[in-house]
């Protein structure tokens, strides 16, 4: 009988130093994958830049040592998407008064809104060009914080319009500025017209003549939509089974904040290297990758995407559900990792979303001894399960907690908790292994959008935006039961631009006007249903 208590307590320890030597495996490989796609030189991994493909390229090298190949007939891994980047001017843009050529950008700028249009007028037609003083509107409402100087412009371009005006020419002969300028990332739709700013360096008696005179006036207007290309990076176990788990993690990050996301209080250009947001993920999507690969879980086949485009708003994941290389229906569960990377080594808290959107989770998802976990019912949140969430796909959200660094230059590789890490990743394998006999999971709709930590705000409308949409205001790409905007009548296809004075014309303008609001309030909001336009009561 002692044989057999020293063999056991032999054999204990021996596995114990097995399991300690594959938990310091894992950690270091964790290092390596963090510390690799955080470095400087790729500058944030912004999306369709340089520093995106040094992390696609790493991405896709991992999984070919870990034997994850290229998906169906595909030869490689990426799947290219393309993403609005707003708007910008093209060659050809010209303007001259009286003869004497403007340069652009430093004598005079299209408005982005302005239409594309040639426009020649000789003496005798410049009354068919209209000019805009906008001094007076400036210095009356240089003390309101509500005033829309751009919404004050627009009305007098459609205005002059429907006038028989061929263009608008606006100037300022107002001491005070008005901040105007070619704006790249303005969502509004063009008008009719075209809409010329001219600066006061060619207006020295800041007087309106000096529009008019013996040699007329020419204008082109030439703008365009701007793009850039994203990659999703997918690999594949083919275990020819009949269903597909789906596993996710979006590898982008800010780059140098260009597109407005940033956190960061000051002006100056700095790398934003996302380490915990989602270095962290990309780096757990690599190690489960191979740990599926070696392991006997057979009853499923997995795919592995790594996104891009998530931080301009779920651009990969919605790109991937609506041209998916293998068919919706068979995708049993879809697994997210986004910031796993800051476990609190007091608190170990650990945050799973989506845990309502199959019956069958609590059989899988279930408490631990060391992390503590808070459950989220939502199958929606700021990140790329939701775009599995809304083709009805039940999901799983894991997430260790917001922090200071968030959406800063600071969130750097030395501040991630490695062994924390691991132990998630250690979990969101036995999940996967738990739920490995049991078929196809039945999918639920859950009632309201989390969001998992990362907002702060006071109220919320209850709809999903398309976060894809490129034109001007917000596409609502689902309602929740119950909330305010299904109360009103909001429906999904609508397109909402306004809440009460806030005008906003894409997510991120949107978000804004709704932290004016608080819990209680009530307000109007104005929505685009077709060609029509529509005004509902909102009650928060």
């Amino acid at each position: 009988m002692k044989h057999i208590f020293f063999l056991l307590l032999s054999f204990s320890q021996l596995l114990y130093a097995q399991n300690d030597k594959d938990n310091k495996k894992l950690i270091n490989k964790l290092e390596d994958h963090i510390e690799y796609l955080s470095d400087d030189k790729l500058e944030g991994r912004r999306t369709g830049t340089i520093g995106e493909q040094l992390a696609y390229e790493y991405i896709s090298n991992q999984f070919k040592k870990a034997g994850i190949v290229p998906i169906g007939d595909s030869k490689h891994y990426l799947q290219p998407f393309e993403v609005n980047d707003g708007k910008q001017l093209m060659p050809g843009n010209y303007f001259s008064v009286n003869g004497n050529p403007l340069k652009l950008n430093t004598d005079y700028f299209p408005l982005a809104f302005s239409a594309n249009a040639t426009v020649r007028l000789s003496e005798s037609g410049l009354l068919l060009a209209d000019s805009f003083n906008i001094a007076s509107l400036i210095e009356q409402n240089q003390t309101n914080p509500h005033y829309d100087l751009q919404a004050a412009i627009i009305n007098r371009a459609t205005e002059s319009q429907k006038n028989g005006k061929r263009a608008l020419i606006i100037y300022n002969s107002s001491t005070i500025a008005d901040n105007l300028k070619f704006d790249e990332k303005d969502k509004t739709a063009s008008l009719n017209i075209p809409v010329i700013y001219i600066t006061s360096k060619n207006l020295s008696d800041r007087n309106s003549e000096k529009l008019k005179g013996n040699g007329g006036l020419v204008l082109t207007v030439n703008i365009e939509n701007k793009k850039r290309t994203g990659n999703n990076v997918i690999g594949f176990i083919n275990n020819n089974a009949a269903n597909t788990v789906v596993i996710g993690a979006h590898y982008d990050h800010l780059g140098y904040g260009e597109d407005k996301n940033s956190l960061h209080p000051g002006s100056e250009k700095i790398i934003h290297n996302g380490a915990d947001d989602n270095a962290s993920g990309t780096a757990a999507l690599i190690e489960l990758a191979g740990m599926l690969k070696t392991s006997g879980l057979k009853n499923n086949n997995y795919v592995f995407v790594a996104f891009s485009g998530e931080e301009l708003g779920l651009f990969g994941s919605k790109y991937f559900v609506d041209h998916a290389p293998i068919h919706l229906s068979s995708i049993n569960y879809m697994i997210n990792m986004d910031m796993i990377g800051r476990l609190n080594d007091s608190t170990h808290g650990l945050t799973i979303g989506g845990y309502g959107t199959s019956p069958l989770w609590n059989q899988f998802v279930l408490n631990d001894t060391y992390l503590k976990i808070k459950f989220d019912s939502s199958g929606s949140g700021p990140s790329d399960h939701t775009s599995f969430y809304r083709k009805d796909i039940p999901v799983l959200f894991f997430f260790t907690g917001t922090h200071k660094d968030y959406h800063k230059p600071s969130d750097d590789a030395e501040k991630i908790n490695y062994a924390g890490e691991a132990r998630v990743i250690r979990y969101i394998f036995n999940v996967i292994e738990r739920a490995d006999t049991k078929g196809k999971l039945a999918f639920l709709k859950t009632k309201e959008a989390g969001t998992m930590g990362r907002s702060s705000f006071k109220v919320s409308l209850g709809i999903m935006p398309d976060y894809t949409f490129s034109g001007n205001g917000v596409l609502v790409d689902g309602v929740s039961e119950g909330r305010s905007a299904q109360k009103a009548g909001i429906k999904t296809g609508d397109i909402l631009y306004q809440l009460g004075d806030h005008k906003f014309s894409d997510v991120q303008t949107y978000m804004n006007a709704l932290n004016q609001f608080n819990k209680g309030e009530s307000t109007k909001v104005k929505v685009m249903r077709g060609k029509e336009e529509l005004m509902f009561d909102i009650n928060f």
